[in-house]
């Protein structure tokens, strides 16, 4: 998992609420088990005009105009802003595999489903609750303006522009500060998944696995016997 500490970026503004699982990745593409491959058929349903297949290329699939990742000013952003309880439905891992796969690196949106939000943080996504006021003007600021935001892990701050980062005419819009666990956020800042958490001990887990099978040797002397 990558670490993560800051990001600056254009905002994708998903104006829509409960958008559960299967919307985020339809079931049809659920047979791998790899956590690459995914970003091509993130809002599959709603990204083309056809039917998506996991034995059928994407190259060459009609898009849907009027969805919003299908439109030139929002291609290669890393933010992605939606509605109350993002991420409803299944608890499918996939999901997130698929958001982060396409590009996503931060979520925001009122409120999020426990599962996916969980699972966000166990593939490198950070996931960012503000207040359903503060989403609203943001999706109206969207709409008028465009959005980009800087994100910063280690202030738990998101500070949102009408312009770009680079932008000589930039101005600041709002600030807003987020909270997260001391645990979760060390874990993103230093890319550790569950795995690399519990790898971190990996020397206390030696010297215990040393220690019980001098305690109890006959547990690992055993013979099986037909």
């Amino acid at each position: 998992m990558k670490a993560f500490n800051s990001l600056s970026s254009r905002v994708v503004p998903l104006n829509r609420a409960n958008v559960d699982t299967d919307a985020i990745i339809p079931k049809q593409f659920l047979k791998s088990i790899k956590r690459s491959g995914f970003g091509p058929n993130l809002f599959d349903e709603w990204r083309y005009l056809d039917q998506g297949a996991p034995d059928k290329p994407n190259e060459g699939r009609p898009l849907n105009p009027s969805f919003v990742l299908n439109q030139a000013q929002f291609k290669n952003a890393a933010i992605l802003m939606a509605q109350e309880n993002f991420g409803c439905g299944s608890s499918r891992e996939h999901a997130p595999w698929a958001l982060e796969d396409y590009g996503f690196k931060v979520l925001i949106a009122p409120s999020f489903a426990d599962i996916f939000y969980n699972n966000c943080f166990k593939n490198g996504i950070l996931p960012v609750c503000l207040s359903q006021e503060a989403v609203n003007r943001l999706f109206e600021l969207e709409q008028d303006k465009g959005l980009w935001c800087d994100v910063d892990l280690v202030e738990q701050s998101l500070e949102f522009f009408n312009e770009p980062s680079d932008s000589a005419d930039r101005e600041r819009l709002f600030k807003y500060t987020f909270d997260i666990s001391p645990t979760r956020k060390n874990a993103l800042l230093k890319g550790l998944d569950d795995i690399g958490v519990t790898l971190q001990q990996a020397e206390l887990i030696d010297a215990f696995e040393k220690q019980y099978q001098k305690r109890f040797p006959w547990l690992f002397n055993a013979i099986v016997s037909e």
